[in-house]
């Protein structure tokens, strides 16, 4: 059952707690999804941010009713979702059968917006020039071909296609300096020539998706972007042009450009609390006819705290302060959810066969919200195949950064 809004001069307009119901049931947040495959839901939220794997997974876990780490990683190696850079060239966990639309809309993305110069026109001495960038993905799609490679393994590779140059030790890195060829790793994922293989002996490996996806190729420009702005604006939806750059990793003019180009596929809606106007797809207005409930406990760079905004209306308060980071990075924590919006942040640890897990509200629970919070751990223990126990408590782990 849904309601329609309301409408102020033939424009719809969403109350908050409509769009959170909206949000939390598109997620699989209401209520678990009891036979919802890990690919599906990985397409329900448009990829589950895997930089760290481990929250990827659960990302994927707390929104099933019975699916375990174990089926997850299965559908990763049974390839149904595959690991590559996905928004803001961060790994992510996509489905296979979305691939050809999320190469062929990042690549796009990527071409049409382009990250700016440094300023004054100089070359930082470390970026790829387009022909190098091109070379060097060439290389990595000839060597990938029929193989799984580890990095050095595959840098060796790019180094006899493209020549000494590649292997110029002069970008940045946490640890020392890259070769120059490395920041190609992401234009490669984009263009679909690279994906994460299995690893090896503890080591990551990347491959050609199309080693595993018979015929895959990219989408047709045009037709991608259209359709991931109609996946985000269905899971993450009203939205405006800017939240989609922010979400995707692009300049907003050139979201906003995108946005006019799709005049008859979007409809305005208004949101309460909103300073500008937002999007939905066309036709796509209503709302589930309950308030948002129900408490969750969401991983590291979920999908749904990242992705959704106002940020100052999902993080009200003091969650701002304890849950975002100083730049306003959403993710860095993970997030206790209460009646879909961040009522707190949370913390797990192995401790031998068993999961401690701390939980840090930000306000008075209730005893039934008590109870589903013990449900919800319950929940992630048995996702991990462990028993796990609660505190209610400070967290004293740091963010993630």
């Amino acid at each position: 059952m849904s309601y329609p809004p309301a409408s102020v001069g033939g424009v719809e307009r969403l109350s908050w707690a409509q769009v959170c119901a909206r949000r939390l049931d598109r997620h699989g947040l209401s209520a678990p999804w009891p036979d919802a495959t890990p690919d599906a839901i990985a397409a329900a939220m448009c990829g589950a941010h895997a930089q760290v794997l481990s929250a990827g997974e659960l990302s994927i876990g707390v929104r099933a009713a019975e699916l375990t780490r174990a089926d997850v990683r299965a559908a990763v190696d049974g390839h149904s979702l595959v690991k590559t850079y996905g928004p803001r060239g961060t790994v992510h966990l996509l489905p296979a059968r979305d691939l050809p639309m999320w190469t062929g809309a990042l690549a796009a993305a990527a071409a049409r917006a382009p990250a700016p110069a440094p300023p004054g026109g100089r070359s930082d001495g470390a970026r790829l020039t387009p022909e190098q960038s091109d070379a060097v993905v060439a290389a990595i799609a000839a060597a990938l071909a029929d193989a799984e490679l580890t990095i050095d393994e595959l840098g060796e590779a790019v180094v006899d296609a493209t020549g000494p140059w590649a292997a110029d030790p002069v970008v940045p890195a946490f640890a020392g300096m890259w070769p120059r060829w490395r920041p190609a790793l992401g234009t490669a994922a984009h263009r679909g020539v690279l994906c994460f293989g299995p690893t090896r002996e503890r080591r990551v490996t990347y491959t050609h998706p199309g080693r595993w996806l018979p015929g895959f190729a990219p989408q047709e420009p045009a037709t991608a972007l259209a359709g991931l702005v109609r996946r985000y604006l269905h899971a993450y939806g009203p939205a405006t042009p800017a939240q989609f750059a922010q979400w995707l990793g692009v300049p907003r003019p050139w979201a906003a450009r995108l946005f006019a180009s799709l005049d008859g596929e979007l409809e305005r809606v208004d949101v309460e609390g909103g300073s500008e106007p937002a999007w939905v797809v066309s036709g796509d207005t209503t709302a589930p006819d309950e308030p948002p409930r129900g408490v969750r406990l969401l991983p590291y760079f979920d999908g749904y705290a990242v992705g959704c905004h106002p940020r100052e209306r999902l993080f009200p308060g003091p969650a701002a302060a304890r849950a975002l980071s100083p730049t306003g990075q959403a993710g860095t924590f993970p997030v206790l959810l209460v009646d879909g919006t961040v009522a707190g942040v949370w913390h797990q640890r192995r401790s031998g066969r068993r999961l401690s897990v701390t939980v840090e509200p930000l306000r008075r629970l209730t005893a039934a919200q008590r109870r589903e919070l013990s449900a919800g751990v319950d929940r992630i223990g048995a996702f991990h195949g462990a028993p796990a126990d609660l505190t209610v408590g400070t967290v004293t782990a740091r963010s993630h950064l």
